[in-house]
C-alpha cells in the first residue's frame, strides 16, 4: 500500500471515493416533507448509529441537497434502510428533481414523516444536532420510533448495490 501526504489538499477526490466505496454498507433513503406538504428526500450511504443512550443516528446530507433545508426546517424525518431488491427505490431517490418520486406510493407515519412501504427498517427522528462536514452536513437525529422488519438490506459495496454479500464479506 503506498502512503500518501494525509492534508486535506493532496487527497484526490477520485481516489477517496474509490477507496470509501470499498466500504460495504447498507443504502438508505431519507424522507421529510416539502413546504408544500410533497415528500422530499435522498439517497444515503453515508449512515450510522451513534449513540444508544440517548438514541441518536446520524446522517450525512450534501449540502446541494434540495431535500436538506426541508429536513432542516421540519425538524423531523424517517430513515429508511432498503430492502434486498429495492434498488429502483435507492436509484429514485438519487436523481436530481422530484419526479421519479413524486408518483411513489408512502403513507404519513403518526409522527408526521412520509414512509416508504416494504423496506427492512424505518428510523423516525427528530433533528437533535447538525454540524458542517465539507460539502455534506452532519445531522443528527433523536431516534422517536423504530419499525423493523426480518427483511435482507440492500449492500451499496465498490460502486453498485447488490441484495448479496461479497465472498469477502461472507468469509468473516
Amino acid at each position: 500500500m503506498k502512503e500518501r501526504d494525509m492534508t486535506a489538499s493532496s487527497i484526490d477526490p477520485a481516489e477517496f471515493r474509490t477507496a470509501m466505496a470499498g466500504f460495504p454498507s447498507g443504502v438508505t433513503v431519507v424522507t421529510t416533507l416539502d413546504t408544500e406538504g410533497a415528500i422530499a428526500g435522498f439517497t444515503a450511504s453515508a449512515f450510522s448509529s451513534l449513540s444508544l443512550d440517548p438514541a441518536l443516528v446520524l446522517v450525512c446530507p450534501a449540502l446541494t441537497s434540495a431535500t436538506y433545508p426541508h429536513l432542516v426546517s421540519r425538524q423531523s424525518f424517517a430513515i429508511h434502510i432498503l430492502a434486498a431488491g429495492q434498488q429502483d427505490l435507492a436509484m429514485a431517490f438519487a436523481s436530481k428533481g422530484t419526479e421519479k418520486i413524486a408518483s411513489l406510493d408512502w403513507t404519513l407515519s403518526e409522527l408526521g414523516n412520509p414512509v416508504l412501504p416494504g423496506v427492512a427498517c424505518v428510523i423516525e427522528c427528530t433533528l437533535w444536532r447538525e454540524y458542517e462536514g465539507g460539502d455534506h452536513a452532519i445531522v443528527i437525529g433523536a431516534v422517536q420510533r423504530i419499525g423493523l422488519t426480518d427483511s435482507p438490506v440492500l449492500i451499496y459495496h465498490k460502486g453498485s448495490m447488490t441484495d448479496h454479500p461479497s465472498p469477502v464479506l461472507e468469509a468473516a
